[in-house]
């Protein structure tokens, strides 16, 4: 896995292109600008929305899941 592939891809409030581990974000506050804690204590200001971030930290767990389960995929009449 290369280090891209462990990040999401967030946008600084003047418009710079951030990186960010989604494993350091401790809370989210939408005041109204979006505002990132991290564990270290430093604080981002992105422009996506707070349900925008957690929609790609939800899309970034599923892709490493998906590629760490060695399961069996079921079949649909399976379940």
């Amino acid at each position: 896995m290369s280090s891209g592939e462990r990040m999401i891809k967030l946008t600084r409030l003047s418009r710079e292109l951030l990186v960010l581990n989604p494993d350091l974000i401790e809370y989210m506050e939408a005041t109204p600008d979006t505002v990132i804690t991290l564990t270290t204590g430093q604080k981002l200001r992105v422009s996506e929305t707070a349900d925008q971030v957690i929609e790609r930290v939800i899309e970034f767990r599923r892709a490493v899941l998906e590629r760490n389960c060695q399961c069996p995929r079921l079949a649909p009449d399976e379940k």
